[in-house]
């Protein structure tokens, strides 16, 4: 992955369609994305017609934005909604005030849904917000608002468009929007005009950000038309990557090889590390809807958000957090309250967040660090989640001189300094000033001299025979230092000069020393031999592999051995085929996997809803529950032969796909052999 979001660097860089014959430099790229690294937490608003049944439709209650497309409502009844949207709450100034006081500097908003409502003056259709009882045109107001308070304003638009007759592919349910007559190139320049009145109705745009781009009519070729299309009605304008067809699902990077826009879009879920030199934007609810759904009032708690942010920024990305206001035009109450909190903190540690870069650590045990450079100095903003009970707060492989440490909540009373080793130590209070994140703010003279853990590689933590293990430091002139038995290295313990080859459970700890000196922290990493489990004896194996259809209305998987199948039979690998219905329906694959070896095995399912793996009785993968497209993996010992696997699926509403893949130490992450399934 990481030599995939290397090269979304160089595709944001050198993959645009340029505005002349000359492609875009680097710096003239920076400077286009100045004002949005700058600002590093944005407010993004979903708001529509989905906001009037509020998420409910037939008895049920979870629906959100999508409700017209996961509740098959017809277009007939779901127009009707156009003429009770009246919003007589709304307040532009309200709304911009409330971004501003939790901090944010920009706002996104749903010029368009899926559902294709246009919240604008257009043109190009009648069903818009004009044509609605409210008659009015927020986004105006909106951006007069924006200008008004100094925020940057910013369109989300959808190219899916469940109502344009020209949008394709229809759903299969859909009968009152056919294909015979659709033309999809005209559908493009029905986005066209509509995007022009966008960027020539409202001033300046901050970002214009696309989605709906996953289905098979839209392309790269698309992609980068309607980029140039864009930056040439507004040439500092910023586009996300979904304006390609590239975006690796619910991660939100762009593929290697296609069209990446500006920025990635990680949707509700923050990368595990920072991605070097790429521009990307987490977006999150803060609840489980993006639309307004009245029934979903469990909301995160502002001190989750608060870290989340932190989280974010630690790694160099965007937060843009999303509010579902109601038909009435107001932002709900548990939205606003966590707002409110969020804009407490900023007001006091906003200056950790506002223009940061990544956190140099590796690692930091006590929560999360940002940074800022200027001239020779170093500012290190230390985010404190785990407050020291001894008020001793430790800064691993820091060499530079500090100069100073002050707490952002007290910044009249230095903190104490002093060294140990490697380690600047500073001493706190006793209490925390504040339970969701205390900021130090730590002054180091430069350049930054820091020297992270050594990186413990392996393949896995757990093995069956034996298991190579390689230290790796990034800083040069160090030696690295190691122990097996938990003990913490100093400068008589092993010296690392060769791969190690472990044989049986250990802890590895690490630790780089220069010139008999620890210059970094401590790694640990523990090893785990594993007894492979046997095989079972079938007799006269047949390819491919059992299935069981059921369907029903579920958020996890249900126990199967209660439910009837509707359906059972063979097949020759793991499909959707036999099912009745695009959604609400689940599968359960029984079978056996021939493995050729005695290794261990990396099962893993990516899913759209919930999926799990078994071998045997053990649970490998567990990947359950509502969510878009994700991965997850287990690794479990076999001896060579036939091992029972069972997989489960369940999928509820919107996208649905299931795939299972497998890798050794020996063997490449690839699809399930489907020479290796039988029953």
């Amino acid at each position: 992955m990481r030599r995939i979001f290397l090269l979304f660097q160089l595709a944001c860089l050198l993959a645009h369609l340029p505005l002349s014959a000359q492609p875009e430099s680097k710096t003239e790229h920076d400077a286009r994305m100045e004002w949005w690294r700058e600002a590093r937490f944005g407010m993004f608003i979903h708001w529509g017609l989905y906001a009037i049944p509020a998420g409910e439709w037939n008895g049920g209650t979870n629906y959100g934005e999508w409700i017209r497309h996961s509740a098959r409502i017809p277009l007939g009844t779901y127009d009707k909604f156009k003429s009770k949207f009246n919003p007589v709450r709304f307040n532009a100034d309200e709304w911009v005030k409330t971004a501003r006081d939790a901090g944010m500097r920009y706002i996104v908003i749903t010029s368009k849904h899926h559902d294709g409502f246009c919240m604008f003056d257009t043109r190009q259709t009648s069903f818009d917000i004009m044509e609605s009882p409210f008659g009015r045109d927020v986004m105006k107001e909106l951006a007069d608002a924006c200008r008004k308070y100094g925020l940057k304003f910013c369109f989300y638009y959808s190219i899916m468009d469940w109502h344009h007759p020209d949008y394709l592919p229809c759903r299969d349910w859909e009968t009152d929007r056919g294909a015979d007559s659709a033309d999809f190139g005209r559908y493009v320049e029905y986005m066209k005009k509509q995007l022009e009145e966008l960027l020539t109705q409202y001033g300046d745009i901050g970002v214009l950000w696309f989605d709906g781009e996953w289905e098979n009519t839209w392309n790269d070729t698309y992609g980068k038309e309607i980029y140039a299309f864009v930056r040439k009605l507004q040439p500092d304008i910023i586009i996300n990557n979904r304006v390609g067809a590239g975006r690796l699902d619910m991660e939100g990077m762009s593929d290697e090889g296609t069209f990446g826009g500006d920025f990635g879009t990680p949707e509700q879920q923050i990368p595990p590390t920072g991605l070097l030199g790429t521009d990307w934007e987490t977006c999150m609810t803060m609840n489980d809807h993006w639309g307004y759904n009245k029934a979903n009032t469990v909301y995160k708690p502002a001190k989750k958000l608060i870290r989340m942010l932190t989280d974010i920024a630690s790694k160099g990305g965007n937060y843009l957090l999303n509010v579902g206001p109601t038909a009435n035009g107001t932002f709900p109450e548990q939205a606003v309250s966590r707002l409110r909190e969020i804009g407490r903190w900023m007001k006091v540690n906003g200056e950790s967040i506002y223009g940061t870069s990544a956190s140099p650590f590796a690692s930091t045990p006590w929560g999360r660090c940002t940074m800022k450079k200027s001239g020779d100095t170093v500012i290190l903003y230390l985010d404190v989640f785990d407050w020291p009970a001894d008020g001793i707060l430790k800064v691993p492989g820091c060499l530079n001189e500090p100069v100073s440490a002050v707490l952002l909540a007290h910044p009249g009373k230095p903190l104490p300094l002093s060294r140990e080793d490697d380690q600047i130590i500073i001493r706190v209070p006793p209490d925390a000033p504040d339970q969701a994140n205390s900021v130090i703010k730590l002054t180091l003279q430069g350049p930054l001299d820091l020297t992270n853990p050594p990186e413990i590689v392996a393949d896995n933590d757990l093995f069956v025979d034996r298991l190579k293990v390689e230290l790796h430091s990034d800083r040069p002139n160090v030696e690295i230092r190691f122990t097996g038995d938990r003990t913490d290295p100093v400068d008589t313990s092993f010296l690392y000069t060769e791969p190690l080859e472990i044989r049986g459970k250990a802890t590895i700890k690490a630790r780089c020393f220069r010139d008999g000196k620890p210059v970094s922290g401590t790694a640990t990493r523990t090893f785990t031999m594993v007894l492979p489990l046997a095989p079972k004896k079938v007799e006269n194996p047949v390819s491919g592999i059992r299935y069981h259809y059921y369907e029903g209305e579920w958020d996890s998987l249900p126990d199967f051995d209660s439910l009837t199948p509707l359906k059972w039979g063979e097949m020759p690998y793991f499909s959707f085929e036999p099912r009745n219905d695009q959604e609400r329906f689940a599968f359960v694959y029984t079978g056996y996997i021939l493995v050729p070896k005695r290794n261990l095995y990396t099962f893993s399912t990516a899913s759209d809803d919930g999926s799990r793996l078994y071998i045997g009785k053990k649970l490998v993968v567990d990947n359950d529950g509502l969510h878009g497209l994700r991965q997850a993996e287990g690794s479990i010992g076999l001896l060579p032969g036939f091992h029972p696997i069972r997989v489960e699926y369940f999928e509820k509403t919107g996208s649905d796909e299931l795939e299972v893949y497998v890798k050794t130490p020996d063997l490449p992450k690839q699809p399930l052999p489907e020479e290796w399934l039988v029953h």
